[in-house]
């Protein structure tokens, strides 16, 4: 099943370095038979960028911890697609939450999805309002939707090292 896991810049420099991505809680994002009934139409493409999308706000919640505690570390969202056979529904959390049930090896992972540069600021902003944006907060659900009104670039798999060398 393709996944979509949310990471940061930090977990992307561990993947390279140690050939294997932990998911947070082992939290991941997919196209689930819950997603694909809460949607009126939609084909199997844009049903499983709802996914990554949900992915990329998870990222927000690992980089507001991360940004807190890190004044070097980079706004960016961070989308991992991998390959993953044994998953759990999370239907508990999300339409499209799955749990993973092992780290995800290198090989698994079919692309990469970072922010760009100029996003850096909507992201920085978000991160600090995806609590409120949870809990229901509209001024702060604004905030969510101009961060996603920047698109994820994609990278491939051999481009992952260079990318992170050039930030």
């Amino acid at each position: 099943m393709r996944v979509y896991i949310p990471a940061t810049l930090a977990m992307l420099r561990t993947l390279v370095e140690s050939g294997e991505l932990v998911p947070v809680s082992g939290t991941a994002f997919a196209l689930t038979p819950m997603l694909r009934e809460s949607y009126a139409a939609g084909d199997t493409e844009e049903l499983e960028y709802a996914a990554m999308n949900e992915a990329a706000r998870a990222s927000l919640r690992l980089l507001a911890a991360e940004l807190d505690g890190d004044s070097a570390a980079i706004p960016r969202r961070v989308v991992v697609a991998a390959e993953v056979e044994r998953v759990r529904l999370r239907p508990d959390l999300d339409d499209a939450a799955v749990t993973v049930a092992d780290a995800v090896p290198a090989s698994a992972v079919a692309a990469v999805h970072v922010d760009v540069a100029e996003a850096e600021n909507a992201v920085r902003t978000a991160a600090a309002a995806v609590d409120a944006a949870d809990l229901g907060d509209p001024d702060a659900e604004f905030v969510l939707g101009d961060v996603e009104d920047h698109d994820m670039a994609w990278y491939a798999t051999q481009e992952i090292p260079f990318l992170l060398e050039l930030l």
